[in-house]
Formats: C-alpha cells, structure tokens, sequence
C-alpha cells in the first residue's frame, strides 16, 4: 500500500509539473502575441537625436515607415501640381537644409509668393507652421495651402485629375496600401497630405557640430571661436539666446513633454514703420491674419538650425549676401549673416512694434561678431543634408 501510495503521488506530481508548464507556456505565447501586437501599432522608431524629446503627433496620423516612404516620393513628384512643373522640393531643397535660397518663391505660373520658404528641419517640432498664420496647427492643415491655394497660386492644384494619375502608378498603388490598407480607393487627398505630413516630420536634424560639442561632450567639435561665438549667443549682451534658444533655437516648440504648445510671433525691427507703411497686407506678418496694427511686423522666429544654408534671411529675404547666385555658400552665409547681426547691434529699425526687451543696442567687437557668424556656421548639419533617406527617390 506504501508503495501505490508512493507512485500516485508522483504521477500526481508529474500531472501538475506538465500542467504548469503548459499553462506557462501558454501565458509566454500569450504575452508574446500582445507585446507583438502592442510594437506593430506603435512601431515607428524616430531615432532621436540626443536631447530631443519625443515629438507630438496628431492622433489620427500616427507615424509609420510606410507613410514616411511614401511622403518621400509624393514630397518630390511633380505630378503633385497643375502643369507637372513643380513638387514641394521645388521650393524645399535637401542641400539647403529644405530651402530655396531665394528671396521669394514662386508657384508653377510664376507667381511670387510674399514669404520666404521657410526651413523643414525639424518642423514636426513647429508649434506653428507658416511665419505669421497663428491658425495652421498641424502640417495635415498647412499642406492644403501649397496644394489648392489660390492666392498665391504655388501647385495649384484645381480637380482630381493628380488622383488618376497616381492611381495608374502601380508603385503608388502598392505604396498607399502599405501606408492605409485597401486598394486604390485609399489613394485620397486625405492621404495624400498624411503622408507628405509624415515625411516632413521625419526630418530631423540634430547631429551638427554644435550638437555634438554640447550633447555629446566631444570638446574638440568647436575651435576657440566658435565656443567664444556660443558663450556670446547665450550672454546678456547679444541676448540671442532669448528668441532662438532651447534644442531647437527657437522660441515656437510643441513636444510630449510640454503641456502646451509655445507660439512667439515677434516684430524683431528687420522693416521700419515707414517700409511696412507701403506694402500690401499680405506682408505685414501676423496682422494680416488678426487684423490688429498692433500685430503689423510680428513674425515667428525661425529654427537656426542649419542658418548658415538658409540665407537670405528674414521673412522677406531682405538679409542676403550681394550675389545674386552664390556659388560659395560659406562666403556668402557669412555676408548675410553679418548684416543680421549688424542690424540687431544698432537695434533694429523704428517700429512702435518692436520687441525692445531683447531687440536692442549692444556692443561687440570685431572678433565678437566674427565669432559668432563662426558659432551660427557650425549649427550646419552635414549628415542632414546628405541623409539618402531625405532625397530625391525619382534620381
């Protein structure tokens, strides 16, 4: 009896032994099959640079690979307008840090538009999207401008004939149903702008020398002058730091770790009253869209991020070197760039608008302001520039 006691124990033992272990594996298969589920809705890898918080993304336009690929292509296919002689690259290109380095663009029947094209790097961190329309909030929104918009006219798209002709692309065809599932009736407007907004925010730039001097603790990344030109951009004395400060050197941020988006709109002195007097409301920055005299001349800072490639400068171009097309990008960025500096030293020009509190006088020295030409010089991002997964597909 001892001994059929002892064998129904242990076989009651080995029962219970394999039906852990099933129910274990089981669970582990279980766990596996959620966490896989949980990384394919949320897969999307930003691979930040270091320093960078995480981005805020609209909800309904989460990121995914498949709809950056496909940004990609429709970024730069000139299908996307009225005649086929123009794409968003037109007047965003890589080598110029997603600039034109003209004064004022223009749209596929010559029409000028009233802004300077701005920069993309790292637009997905804009809090606004345009110098002076306090109104666009999301990249999804802004697209609709270049696309449809009629005054100016940039693509000038006015029917649905671009859906046909993406839609009898096969590549575009497997594109969108990668990007949104379905077939070709997923090849809509809606996704359209989805995608080019995808793209766009994929546009990260963060490994200039700035960057790895002050993130990555790499001392020799600056020579002496451009340390002495970043000691001075963050000092009292040239107060750059006040408007163009933070990861992104600017004021106007939005990110995950904000609870509220920041928007600046600042009259920074580049026109006085008397110049703003005649031009059309369509340049007077944000009291084009408010309507108020108090908002004339008020525009948001821009990144300066990759400066020394986005010249002319200001929301009109007015600070460029005397070369009508620069071949010596480094010549001529340090020309422009000097008159910037120039004028915010005197500063600014008479506007009952201008932000006094930073845009003032102030003094520096020969050697001061060519170390920080050298300092804005060196927030170029190289590896930006060049990033294949930024360029043009089609070549």
């Amino acid at each position: 009896m001892k001994f059929i006691l002892v064998l129904l124990i242990l076989f009651n033992c080995e029962v219970f032994e394999k039906k852990q272990n099933k129910d274990t594996n089981r669970n582990l298969v279980l766990f596996a099959l959620l966490n896989n589920r949980s990384s394919s809705s949320s897969s999307y890898n930003w691979n930040l640079p270091q320093g960078f918080p995480t981005p805020r993304v609209p909800s309904e336009n989460p990121m995914s690979e498949a709809k950056v690929e496909l940004g990609r292509f429709l970024f730069y296919d000139k299908r996307l307008s009225g005649n086929e002689t123009q794409s968003c690259a037109s007047c965003h290109l890589q080598r110029l840090a997603f600039t034109d380095g003209k004064d004022f663009p223009s749209g596929i029947t010559g029409e000028v538009h009233p802004r300077n094209s701005q920069n993309l790097a790292n637009v997905v961190y804009n809090s606004r999207l345009t110098w002076a329309n306090n109104g666009l909030l999301t990249l999804e929104q802004q697209s609709r401008i270049p696309l449809f918009g009629e005054n100016p006219i940039e693509l000038g798209l006015s029917n649905n004939n671009y859906l046909a002709k993406l839609s009898s692309d096969s590549r575009y065809r497997d594109f969108f149903s990668k990007a949104f599932g379905g077939g070709s009736e997923n090849i809509t407007e809606q996704n359209i702008r989805f995608a080019l907004s995808s793209f766009q925010r994929s546009l990260l730039s963060g490994n200039s020398r700035v960057d790895q001097y002050t993130n990555r603790t790499n001392r020799s990344a600056l020579n002496s002058s451009e340390i002495r030109g970043l000691d001075l951009f963050n000092s009292e004395v040239a107060e750059c730091f006040h408007c163009h400060g933070g990861f992104n050197f600017t004021d106007s941020i939005n990110h995950q770790n904000v609870t509220q988006a920041e928007v600046v709109y600042t009259n920074n002195g580049s026109l006085s009253a008397v110049e703003y007097s005649v031009l059309p409301l369509n340049k007077k920055g944000l009291m084009e869209v408010t309507g108020k005299s108090t908002d004339e001349g008020k525009f948001k800072a821009p990144s300066l991020r990759n400066i020394a490639l986005t010249f002319p400068y200001m929301h009109n171009g007015s600070f460029k070197c005397n070369v009508s097309s620069p071949t010596n990008i480094d010549a001529c960025a340090t020309e422009a760039l000097g008159k910037v500096i120039d004028n915010y030293a005197m500063g600014g020009k008479t506007h009952p608008n201008k932000d006094t509190s930073f845009i003032r006088p102030f003094s520096i020295t020969s050697q001061e302001r060519t170390d920080l030409i050298n300092f804005l010089k060196a927030l170029t991002d190289t590896e930006f520039i060049n990033n294949p997964k930024h360029s043009d597909p089609f070549r």
